[in-house]
C-alpha cells in the first residue's frame, strides 16, 4: 500500500502578496503565516475593512503591516495606525520599515514624550506610513503638521486597550476628521461592546476575523497560583529567580511597588530594570532594549507593558500582584509563549484576593492549579473561589466586560 501524500502546511503564498513582500518574508525567514495572518490578509489587500480578533503574540502587525504596504504601493493616500503605548508604536515602526523601505516609502512616528521637531522633520519627508499614539497625533493636527484628509487607510491596533486607557475622546475626534472613503482594520485580543459601537460607526461593512474565543490564553504557556501573604511575596519570588535562568517579566500593579520590588530584586544580586509611566521614554526604551539583549534578568512593569510588546523568548511571566482587571492577565502572560516557544506564569495571591482569582479564572475558562513550595507558608483563602457569591460592594469595580471606568483610578496603575 502506497502512503498517502502529506498535505503541505499553509505558507504566504497564493494569499494574493506581491512578489517583492514574499522575498522579504523570505529574507527574514517568516515561512508559515499564523492564523490571524492567514484569514486578515488576503481580505485587507483586496481593501476590506476587517475586524481582527485574536490572541496577544500571533503575529497581528505583519497581518496589517503587509496589505497596507501592498495597497499603498499602488495608490495614493497615506496609511494611519493608532497604538495605546510608546513602546507598541515604535515597535510597529519597525515592522513597518521592514517592509516599506523595500517600495522606497517612508515612515513617521509620533510619540508623546519624544522631540516634536524631529517628528516635525520626519513629517515633512513625506512618509506614506504614520504611526502615532493618539494624543500626539492631535497635537500634530492642531499645529497642521500632518494633514488627515491624506489618509487612504487606518489600523487601530489594541483598540481595547486605547479605550482602557482614556483615549475614547481622542480616537472619536480624530476618527472625525479622516476621510470617510477609506479602508479601517481594528485589531487586539478583546473586543467589548464599546468598539463595537466604533465598527458601527466608522466602518463599511466589516468583516470579522476571530481566530480565538475572547479572554483565550496563548496556547503554549502553562499557569500556576501561590497564595502568599503580602509579606512572604519577595522570599518566593527570590526561590522562584534561583530556579528558572531565563528571562523573567515581572508585573507590579503600582508604579511605587514596581520600583520597590526592582531594587529588592537588585539585593538579590539580579540585573533587573523597571518601566512604568513615571520614567522617561528614554529609560523605558533603554529597559525594554537591556531586557531584549539579555542585559537585565528581570524586567519589572505595570500593565502599560501587558500589551504590544514583542519580546521572544521570556522564560517566565510573574504576576507578582494580580491585575486590577481580569483581561489584562490574558495579555499579560500572553508575554511569553510567543512565536512557536513555550512559556511559564506563576501569580502570587493574597488570601483575601478570591475573588480576583475567581474573575480571571472565568475569563480563562481554567481553574488555575494551586502549588506550594518548600519553606514558604501557604495560605487559604478567606473564602472559596469556587462557592463564594459574586458581590462587590463598589459597583465600579467590576464591570461585565472587565473594564475599568473610573480614569483617575486607572491612571494609577500604569
Amino acid at each position: 500500500m502506497k502512503n498517502s501524500p502529506v498535505e503541505p502546511g499553509p505558507t504566504f503564498y497564493g494569499l494574493g502578496i506581491a512578489p517583492k513582500i514574499l522575498d522579504i518574508l523570505e529574507r527574514i525567514k517568516f515561512k508559515v503565516p499564523t492564523p490571524i495572518q492567514l484569514k486578515a490578509i488576503p481580505l485587507a489587500i483586496e481593501g476590506k475593512d476587517v475586524i481582527g480578533i485574536a490572541q496577544t503574540g500571533t503575529g497581528k502587525t505583519h497581518a496589517f503591516a503587509i496589505p497596507m504596504v501592498q495597497r499603498l504601493a499602488q495608490k495614493n493616500g497615506v496609511g494611519l495606525v493608532l497604538a495605546p503605548t510608546r513602546e507598541l508604536a515604535i515597535q510597529i515602526d519597525e515592522v513597518f520599515q521592514e517592509i516599506a523601505r523595500t517600495f522606497g516609502m517612508k515612515t513617521a512616528c509620533l510619540i508623546g514624550g519624544a522631540p516634536m521637531p524631529g517628528q516635525v522633520q520626519a513629517l515633512r519627508r513625506n512618509p506614506r506610513i504614520v504611526i502615532a499614539t493618539p494624543g500626539r497625533l492631535i497635537d500634530h493636527m492642531g499645529q497642521w503638521n500632518f494633514l488627515p484628509n491624506e489618509v487612504s487607510m487606518l489600523v487601530l491596533d489594541e483598540a481595547d486597550r486605547m479605550l482602557d486607557m482614556g483615549f475614547t475622546l481622542q480616537i472619536t475626534k480624530i476618527l472625525r476628521f479622516l476621510p470617510k472613503d477609506r479602508q479601517t482594520m481594528l485589531f487586539s485580543a478583546t473586543i467589548p461592546k464599546e468598539i463595537m459601537v466604533i465598527a458601527a460607526k466608522y466602518m463599511k461593512l466589516p468583516v470579522s476575523v476571530e481566530i480565538a474565543p475572547s479572554g483565550t490564553t496563548v496556547k503554549d504557556v502553562t499557569q500556576e497560583l501561590f497564595i502568599v501573604k503580602k509579606e512572604a511575596k519577595l522570599r518566593l519570588l527570590s526561590k522562584l529567580l534561583r530556579q528558572y535562568q531565563g528571562p523573567v517579566l515581572l508585573f507590579s500593579r503600582t508604579k511605587h511597588n514596581a520600583r520597590k520590588i526592582t531594587t529588592s530584586i537588585k539585593d538579590m544580586g539580579y540585573s533587573a530594570a523597571e518601566i512604568h509611566s513615571n520614567r522617561s521614554l528614554g529609560q523605558r526604551r533603554e529597559a525594554l532594549d537591556g531586557f531584549k539583549s539579555g542585559r537585565y534578568k528581570v524586567l519589572v512593569a505595570t500593565d502599560i507593558a501587558s500589551r504590544g510588546i514583542d519580546v521572544t523568548g521570556i522564560e517566565l511571566v510573574v504576576n507578582y500582584d494580580l491585575p486590577e482587571d481580569a483581561e489584562n492577565y490574558v495579555h499579560r502572560i500572553g508575554r511569553t509563549a510567543r512565536a512557536g516557544h513555550k512559556g511559564h506564569a506563576i501569580s502570587f495571591a493574597t488570601p483575601d484576593q478570591s475573588r480576583d482569582v475567581r474573575d480571571i479564572e472565568k475569563l480563562i475558562r481554567l481553574t488555575l492549579p494551586i502549588l506550594k513550595y518548600p519553606d514558604i507558608p501557604q495560605e487559604r483563602f478567606v473564602e472559596s473561589i469556587r462557592e463564594a457569591p459574586r458581590r462587590h460592594a463598589n459597583p465600579m469595580r467590576y464591570q461585565p466586560q472587565g473594564r475599568y471606568n473610573n480614569f483617575r483610578a486607572r491612571q494609577r496603575y500604569k
